[in-house]
């Protein structure tokens, strides 16, 4: 049987990884639903903030990704209406899968082109919660406006990756709007265990773009509370300067016993290997639609202590980590102690029960089924 053809609109794909969640979230579903559709994806030479072109690419051209995919890099210089309609037309693919609601290239202009032509699946990635649609909102809104006026999303689906998600784009989009909810699909996992002990000088790690929308500030002050001598790593990207300012100016006044380094941008691939050198993982931040670094940090078997506007709920009680609200200063402070003292026999069974945590969800035979039935 021929298989289908998906077309992926997406501003910054791989071998890019400084846009975030999105590019794995796209990577995963291409690895994992391979086997029954070919992907077609059209998106920029370059990776987020980035003027580089990608090294080994051919710009303006299919390039051949694997066997069931091939990707379209735009360069600058060649990002159109027209060029995009040309591309799209000639792809001829079944499906157009549509990343976001903002950018005018890679969101816009595809739904605004095709989706009287071609079946329309629009991802909205979180930016239709209430607190995204709040940064910059006057802008935002007056677009959703307009948007709905001119029947922009009519006869398209939305997906959603969580059924609050869902409710966010009918509140938007409209209450008769078609949307189906489908979590994102997962890295594959580990095929055994990561066994691990507690490092003597408690390590913590944070995966994350440096930004306020991330926590790393509220993050930083959190160690303010520690008395024992821990380390804390910062792996992501920068892109405020004033921002980051802030954090330095947090991580130079913090106590002598607390060890912060920043290391960087890491490759999306090297992540998993990355957290098992870890004992928990930390991210305070404002909303998470998914949170693919903490599922990660969960298949490798490290704790997480994150704020509980993420999906992943209850952790203490299944005890692999804590889900603290960002407002709970004590709250935040009582759960790193917790992790600092936990005596190691106990860590190792936190550890043992979040790499299982994560096999329960990567296993769940309805994550593939949900995310096929977007494409019915």
């Amino acid at each position: 049987m021929t298989k289908k053809k998906i077309l992926i609109s997406i501003d910054w794909f791989l071998p890019g990884t400084r846009s975030g969640g999105p590019v794995r979230s796209y990577a995963n579903l291409i690895a994992q639903l391979g086997e029954y559709f070919n992907f077609y994806v059209i998106t920029r030479d370059t990776d987020y903030c980035a003027d580089e072109v990608y090294p080994n690419i051919i710009s303006d051209t299919w390039n051949r990704w694997d066997a069931h995919t091939q990707i379209y890099y735009f360069s600058k210089k060649n990002l159109s209406r027209k060029n995009i309609k040309n591309v799209v037309e000639k792809a001829n693919c079944d499906f157009l899968y549509v990343n976001g609601i903002y950018s005018w290239y890679f969101s816009i202009l595809p739904v605004l082109l095709f989706h009287n032509k071609i079946k329309t699946v629009v991802s909205a990635r979180g930016m239709l919660n209430p607190h995204s649609v709040g940064v910059k909102g006057t802008k935002k809104k007056m677009f959703l406006r307009m948007a709905n006026a001119m029947g922009l999303y009519r006869n398209i689906t939305f997906h959603a990756t969580n059924p609050h998600e869902a409710e966010h784009i009918k509140t938007f989009i409209g209450k008769q709007t078609e949307v189906k909810v489908a979590p994102n699909l997962p890295r594959a996992l580990p095929d055994v265990p990561v066994s691990k002990k507690k490092n003597k000088k408690v390590k913590f790690v944070n995966v994350a773009r440096i930004s306020k929308e991330k926590g790393t500030l509220k993050m930083l002050n959190a160690f303010r509370s520690v008395k024992d001598e821990v380390v804390l790593d910062l792996y992501g990207p920068v892109y405020d300067d004033g921002y980051w300012a802030q954090c330095k100016n947090s991580i130079d006044t913090l106590p002598k016993n607390v060890s912060v380094h920043y290391k960087g941008s890491v490759e999306g691939g090297q992540i998993p290997e990355l957290l098992t050198q870890y004992d928990f993982f930390m991210m305070l931040s404002e909303g998470e639609n998914f949170g693919h670094a903490i599922l990660e940090a969960f298949s490798a078997g490290c704790p997480v202590l994150i704020s509980d506007t993420t999906p992943w709920k209850d952790l203490k009680k299944q005890q692999v980590g804590w889900d603290v609200a960002l407002n709970d200063k004590a709250g935040i402070e009582e759960a790193l102690a917790q992790a600092i003292l936990m005596e190691d026999a106990e860590y190792q069974r936190w550890s043992q029960n979040a790499y299982e945590y994560a096999r329960t969800f990567c296993q769940n035979p309805e994550l593939i089924a949900l995310n096929l039935a977007l494409f019915k």
